[in-house]
């Protein structure tokens, strides 16, 4: 009885090592399980960020041919900007003799009409008093 015993015994242990030894096994694949899922997860995420970035560099290209269209057009204007700042120094220019010009013409007016009405210079009449600044 005692070998029958013991045999029970070891029949028990035996089942219960082999039942921990199951129970570890199946831990560890569910284990690996989950970190391949992450894996392929991770995987999966990496591929869709590269094919993002892809099209990103596409339209950082596309950026950059617009960037260098913009820089020859702007060139092309650089001609035009100088010949307006040349028109605008000789509008001054003209603004200044025309300005020189409208007071000579009102003097002029003025002996016009000083002639006119028969003052005459140093007919006792002072221009100054009769011309007004414009």
């Amino acid at each position: 009885m005692g070998e029958k015993a013991a045999n029970k015994e070891v029949d028990k242990l035996s089942e219960s090592l082999n039942d921990l030894f199951t129970n570890v096994s199946t831990m560890i694949k569910g284990e690996l399980q989950g970190t391949n899922n992450l894996l392929e997860l991770l995987e999966k995420m990496n591929t869709r960020v590269a094919e993002e970035y892809k099209g990103l560099g596409d339209v950082a290209s596309g950026l950059r041919v617009f960037v260098e269209q913009l820089k020859e057009k702007n060139g092309n204007f650089d001609e035009y900007v100088q010949q307006i700042e040349a028109m605008e120094q000789q509008l001054t220019e003209f603004e200044a003799v025309v300005s020189v010009l409208d007071k000579h013409k009102g003097i002029s007016l003025w002996i016009t009409i000083a002639t006119e009405m028969d003052i005459g210079i140093g007919g006792g009449v002072d221009l100054d008093e009769v011309v007004e600044d414009p």
